[in-house]
């Protein structure tokens, strides 16, 4: 028998679809493209935009707090209960850059609502996550209610789309106002729309850039042709080397700290219908599956690491060949981690590595990023990941397994700032095309994402 108080919930968040996805559109229309600084004015306005769509919504307390860089949004809605436990959501408001030349269905920052798909750059990655909080909060106060259920406070910053550079200050400056019992982030992707399953895990990152020097400016190859060292011949010989022939990364010590799914957590994965290799394909547009041949898919994305050349540069890519010899060439590296991987220590690895490997006619230059963070693995016996997965559960019609993230989140940087556990909870599907052409998001994911954090926030009180 179908539970009337969830039933009720979900009628709720249907009711509200078209305000929502409304809301969703008009945030969306906003270009905050935190890695254009052409777009810092775009930036603020989404962040002002969610600080007024949030006092609309009734959150007592509402500020846009300013970094040394983007802006970031907290809001905090006290529960009626003094002694309720205090839920802090993290996410972000700022996009990623487009090449809107590559966009099909709409322009990137004009909305378009089609079969129950809203296109659009944001309204998956992350601004839609968002806004189904939002959903949910409305959805339990249309029965008459004042208050949520729990304390609520959200974190929106402006900046994880590079790389969150001033995170950690915003932790340490308000660290009392964001203090919480819990942390959820809204960064992450559902298994499916038919096939539930909740993230326990998300993988860590490192991001490194590589630059290789022969010479002190170009030199005209038709001189030195032959003689002259190239970089970008040694940086490809470089990279060449970063896996062996079965996809393993080979940065030494790399594999130390790298477990097998522990069993239990196996057997949770099992029952996840076996990804459809063609479908896979079709869905992330690529041409094959790589990596380690022995692992699945999951295995390969959410327990293993990777190590990815995200950008090379050397030469003239976009102007008339000169006919020269480069002085430098370099590129751009992402490491993903899992557990139990420490990104410091792997980027020490990743200077070894390059020791290891260099010539004598180069001059290298590896530069870390400071963003880097660490995996993190939601504790199994954490008693509101039961909550979730009931929730869930009343969403979807079935109870959920377990996933994992590909991506990165800094939530091992949450944990440890509000030394609070952390959940995870998205409403992304591999095929949103997140950071890529054609962005968009499914109304079906949102509202039965509200409807999944509408009686989460219930079932935490």
């Amino acid at each position: 028998m179908t539970d009337p108080l969830e039933s009720s919930l979900r009628q709720a968040v249907v009711a509200q679809s078209d305000v929502m996805l409304g809301a969703l559109a008009e945030w969306v229309s906003i270009a905050s493209v935190s890695a254009d600084p052409a777009r810092k004015t775009d930036v603020t306005r989404s962040a002002r935009w969610l600080c007024a769509t949030l006092r609309t919504f009734g959150f007592p307390m509402v500020e846009e707090w300013s970094t040394d860089g983007l802006p970031a949004v907290y809001a905090c809605w006290p529960a009626d209960d003094p002694a309720a436990d205090t839920l802090l959501v993290y996410s972000h408001h700022d996009v990623h850059a487009v090449k809107e030349e590559e966009w099909c269905e709409t322009s990137p920052f004009t909305p378009a609502l089609r079969d129950g798909r809203l296109f659009g750059r944001g309204a998956s990655d992350a601004k839609g996550q968002v806004i189904s909080h939002l959903w949910a909060l409305r959805a339990h106060l249309s029965d008459g209610r004042t208050a949520p259920p729990v304390t609520l406070k959200l974190l929106i910053e402006g900046e994880e789309e590079i790389g969150s550079v001033h995170l950690a200050d915003l932790l340490a400056d308000h660290r009392e106002a964001l203090a919480a019992d819990l942390v959820m982030v809204s960064d992450t992707m559902l298994w499916s729309l038919d096939d539930a399953a909740v993230c326990t895990t998300v993988r860590g990152s490192v991001n490194a850039h590589l630059e290789i020097r022969g010479a002190h400016r170009d030199v005209h190859s038709g001189a030195v042709s032959g003689a002259a060292p190239n970089p970008l011949t040694e940086l490809c010989r470089i990279l060449g080397q970063l896996h062996d022939d079965e996809g393993r990364i080979t940065l030494p010590g790399f594999y130390d700290s790298v477990r097998e799914s522990p069993p239990d957590e196996q057997a949770e994965q099992d029952p996840l219908p076996a990804v459809d290799h063609d479908a896979w394909l079709s869905d992330t547009g690529t041409f094959a599956v790589v990596g380690e041949e022995d692992r699945s898919i999951q295995e390969r994305i959410w327990f293993r690491p990777s190590a990815e050349v995200s950008s090379m540069v050397g030469g003239d890519p976009e102007e008339p060949a000169r006919g020269v010899i480069p002085a430098a060439a370099s590129a751009d590296l992402l490491l993903r981690l899992v557990p139990d991987q420490s990104a410091d220590e792997v980027a020490e690895q990743l200077g070894r590595w390059l020791e290891g490997h260099g010539g004598k006619s180069f001059q290298y230059d590896l530069e870390v990023s400071s963003t880097k963070s660490d995996p993190y693995t939601t504790p199994a016996d954490l008693p509101a990941l039961a909550v979730l997965r009931r929730s869930m559960a009343d969403a979807f019609g079935g109870p959920p397994r377990r996933m994992g993230n590909g991506g990165a989140a800094p939530a091992a940087q949450l944990s440890r700032a509000m030394e609070a556990p952390v959940l995870f909870f998205g409403t992304g599907l591999l095929d949103d095309r997140w950071h890529g052409p054609d962005e968009k998001v499914e109304a079906q994911a949102l509202i039965r994402g509200a409807h999944t954090l509408a009686a989460f926030y219930r079932g935490l009180s």
